[in-house]
C-alpha cells in the first residue's frame, strides 16, 4: 500500500548569498518513490536545492520537510569522494559504521551492495584502481547501502562517457526498481535526454531567479522498456524539455544585434 504524504517538500524556500541575487522561492513536493530530474543552467540553484534537501543547508526564509519519522538519506556527488587508502568494501561501508553498524556486519552489507552494482569481485581493490564508471558505481553503492527513503545525485555520470552513462542509467532504474520501498530520488542533470529517460518528472530552474520555471511530467513508465529511447513519446519529450530549458536561459545577443 502506498505510504501516505510527501517524502520531501520545499515551502517558499530562499537561499541568500552575499553579492547576488536570492535563489527562489521554490515550492517543490516530491512524492515516495518517485524519481525527479532537476534541469537548469549553471547557477541556476540545482545543487543548492539538493543540500536543502540533504541538511547540509539551511533556507534563509521558508522550510524544507522530510517525511517525519524516516529521513535516511543517500547523496551521490559528482565525483565519486571516495576515501583513497581504504578498499572499495570499506568506503561502502562507512555509513553504516558510523551509524553505529558493527564492522563486521557493516562489511557483509557493503559487499552485497557492491554485488548488486557489479563490483562483488572487486571488494579488495583502492579507489585508484578502479575506472570512472567503476568508482561511480563504488560511490552509488555506498549511498545505497543504508537503504535511504531519499537518494540525492548531483550530476553523477556527467564525467563519463556516453556508454557508460547509459549503463549506470540502466543500473540506477534497476537498483531502484529492486527495492522495497522504492526510494525517493533527485537527480540533477543538464542533459535534457538523461532527464527524461531517468524520471517520472523533470523540474527546470529558471537561470536568474532560481524559481521553478517549468515543471513537466514525463511520458512511459519507469524502468524503460528497450528500445524506449526512440519511442516517439520520449524524443517528444526530449524536445519539449530542451525548449524549456531553453527558455529558462537568458538570450544570447546575435553580433549584428550588438
Amino acid at each position: 500500500m502506498a505510504e501516505a504524504g510527501p517524502a520531501a517538500s520545499l515551502r517558499g524556500a530562499v537561499v541568500r548569498y552575499p553579492g547576488r541575487a536570492p535563489l527562489g522561492p521554490v515550492d517543490l513536493t516530491l512524492q515516495p518513490g518517485e524519481i525527479l530530474a532537476l534541469v537548469g543552467a549553471s547557477g541556476a540553484g540545482k545543487s543548492t536545492l539538493l543540500r536543502l534537501l540533504a541538511g547540509l543547508e539551511t533556507p534563509s526564509e521558508g522550510s524544507v520537510a522530510i517525511r517525519p519519522g524516516r529521513g535516511r538519506i543517500g547523496f551521490v556527488f559528482q565525483n565519486p569522494t571516495l576515501t583513497p587508502w581504504a578498499d572499495i568494501q570499506a568506503n561502502a561501508a562507512l555509513p553504516l559504521e558510523l551509524a553505529g553498524i558493527n564492522r563486521e556486519e557493516a562489511r557483509r552489507r557493503a559487499a552485497a551492495a557492491l554485488e548488486a552494482v557489479g563490483l562483488g569481485d572487486r571488494l579488495t581493490a583502492r579507489p585508484r584502481q578502479l575506472s570512472g564508471g567503476m568508482a561511480m558505481r563504488a560511490s552509488l553503492a555506498r549511498a545505497l547501502v543504508t537503504r535511504p527513503e531519499l537518494l540525492l545525485l548531483d550530476e553523477p555520470f556527467a564525467a563519463l562517457d556516453s556508454v557508460t552513462r547509459r549503463r549506470l542509467i540502466e543500473d540506477l532504474h534497476r537498483l531502484w526498481a529492486d527495492q522495497s520501498p522504492r526510494p525517493a530520488m533527485v537527480f540533477v542533470t543538464h542533459d535534457v535526454e538523461e532527464a527524461v529517460y531517468l524520471a517520472h518528472r523533470a523540474v527546470v530552474l529558471d537561470a536568474a531567479s532560481g524559481r521553478v520555471a517549468v515543471e513537466r511530467t514525463l511520458p512511459g513508465a519507469l524502468p524503460r522498456a528497450k528500445g524506449w529511447r526512440s519511442d516517439p513519446a520520449c524524443r517528444s519529450a526530449v524536445e519539449g524539455l530542451a525548449g524549456d530549458l531553453a527558455a529558462s536561459m537568458p538570450a544570447v545577443p546575435h553580433k549584428a544585434d550588438r
